[in-house]
């Protein structure tokens, strides 16, 4: 049991559902399974901690708030490894660097993270033969304040 702060409160990790990396995320071969935490109260920034080390974690958004038009193709192979039947299976997130300042954040388009909803089951996903940036200025598309 790990036992995170998160906004003053304490949770229990035991009692979030672990997402199972089928692939470890690249530079982190011994980092498998992790959790996925609300950072924030509009739900817009969250992390992927990792079971194994609770200080491993990575600052992840949903696209829909930042990059509205994003619809990443997975190829076939990447959907069976998951267990997506359809796209209502699969939640994507992007890997966020934080800036200096927070208007200096950028987030991954080119290899975003992918998991199966029903199963669990995630990898972070590179999109061949996109030319999408791997540091897209994060700037909040009509999100409130």
């Amino acid at each position: 049991m790990t036992l995170v702060a998160n906004e003053g409160v304490l949770i229990n990790t035991a009692d979030l559902p672990a997402l199972d990396f089928v692939i470890p995320i690249p530079g982190f071969p011994d980092h498998r399974r992790f959790v996925l935490v609300q950072l924030d109260d509009k739900g817009l920034l969250c992390a992927l901690r990792s079971l194994d080390d609770p200080d491993l974690r990575f600052l992840v958004v949903s696209p829909t708030a930042f990059f509205p038009d994003y619809a990443p193709e997975l190829d076939a192979e990447t959907q069976e490894m998951l267990g997506i039947v359809r796209a209502e299976d699969a939640l994507v997130l992007l890997v966020v660097t934080p800036g200096a300042a927070a208007d200096d954040a950028t987030a991954n388009l080119l290899a975003p993270v992918v998991v199966a909803t029903r199963t669990r089951r995630a990898a972070q996903v590179v999109l061949t033969g996109s030319d999408l940036p791997v540091r897209a200025p994060l700037h909040a598309s009509g999100v409130p304040a």
